[in-house]
């Protein structure tokens, strides 16, 4: 692996990612968790959620590698594809119209300015309405995989989620088993929805999740709460716009691990802004 190596420091609505042009293949596969997990410290190295590498394809405009902060390997993420998209237009690697490989399925994005269009992959694996126990106390959950598995959890006031300490527990709960999920804690104010994620790889609280904001809007939307477009507003204080259809397709069914959905899902978009902060140079002290 060459010394130094160029990177670009970028941020979908507070969800921070450090970008690599990988088409030269000078990072290869086994060196990306270990540099992942090494230049995303923050104090000590650049610092981000996440480490993307832009790499050639030969059945779209480009291929990623995501990894997660701690050097686990993701399928997806809805704030660094947009991040992703956009870098990919400014360098001249894809059109502003463009479709790109992930592990989760190829994406569709579109640059409307600063902003980011993405079509995800059709969700799966819902559930409605299953009970964990937390902290002594039964709540209710609601599952989704919109590329990565996700909970969704309804409180009253967002303002006094212990966020950490519940995404924590459900997202190590055995239902979840072996990969975990990642965790959100959604409000629905009359405008848009207030929705704070606890992310697996990071294991904290992020400032947003793509992904995460997707799931809370369709199950939100799966309860008959909200209607396509929905405005979902994140930790960090931005604003993501989630458009999807739902088409009736029978009565919901209820098993013995909880309600699945009768409705299919389909044309789901995330969109939203992806900043340039800086670009620099990765020296050997930084890894």
């Amino acid at each position: 692996m060459a010394n130094p190596i160029a990177f670009t420091k970028m941020s979908g609505t507070g969800n921070d990612f450090i970008i690599i042009d990988n088409r030269d293949q000078m990072i290869k596969k086994g060196q990306m968790a270990d540099l992942a997990a090494r230049i995303c410290r923050r104090q000590f190295s650049v610092g981000a959620d996440g480490l993307i590498l832009i790499e050639n394809s030969e059945q779209a405009d480009f291929r990623w590698q995501f990894y997660n902060g701690d050097g686990s390997e993701a399928e997806m993420c809805g704030n660094g594809a947009r991040c992703a998209a956009r870098y990919a237009y400014s360098k001249g690697i894809a059109p502003a119209h463009m479709h790109f490989e992930t592990i989760a399925g190829l994406i569709e994005a579109q640059m409307i300015g600063a902003n980011a269009k993405i079509r995800l992959t059709p969700p799966t694996d819902i559930l409605l309405s299953r009970s964990v126990e937390i902290d002594g106390n039964q709540k209710v959950i609601h599952s989704i995989n919109t590329g990565v598995p996700h909970v969704v959890h309804f409180v009253d006031n967002n303002g006094d989620t212990p966020v950490k300490e519940w995404g924590r527990h459900i997202r190590h709960h055995k239902l979840f088993d072996p990969a975990g999920t990642n965790v959100n804690f959604v409000q629905m104010p009359e405008e848009e929805l207030h929705v704070r994620t606890y992310e697996r790889g990071v294991e904290d609280e992020t400032m947003a999740c793509g992904t995460g904001a997707v799931a809370s809007a369709l199950i939100a939307a799966l309860h008959g709460h909200v209607t396509s477009p929905v405005r979902v507003r994140t930790s960090g204080g931005d604003i993501l716009t989630i458009h999807f259809s739902l088409v009736d397709i029978g009565d919901t069914q209820e098993d013995d691990q909880g309600l699945r959905h009768e409705q299919r899902i389909a044309d789901v978009f995330l969109e939203g802004p992806a900043s340039f902060i800086y670009e620099g140079q990765l020296h050997e002290e930084a890894l």
